[in-house]
């Protein structure tokens, strides 16, 4: 038996994520990370300026959110959003 004969034709639309609900998962992944990165950053960069240290932790944060935590949301919690 054809296995696309028994699939529909298109699939319907997902609703969009509800903002609330995304932004809190989202808060779940990244306070973690920003923890975690700043436990480990601080003791590393003694005496450097607040900006530098964040100039450091930023790219980290935003790869981390882009490549991992947000697709990790809208594919495995998606039921949830």
């Amino acid at each position: 038996m054809n296995s696309a004969a028994s699939k529909p034709a298109f699939a319907p639309p997902m609703a969009p994520p509800r903002k609330l609900r995304m932004a809190f998962f989202v808060f779940l992944g990244v306070y973690p990370l920003v923890t975690l990165g700043l436990m480990l950053l601080l003791p590393l960069t003694p005496g450097w300026p607040v900006p530098a240290r964040t100039a450091v932790l930023v790219p980290v944060i935003v790869v981390a959110m882009v490549w991992g935590i947000i697709p990790f949301i809208m594919t495995r919690l998606r039921r949830f959003l």
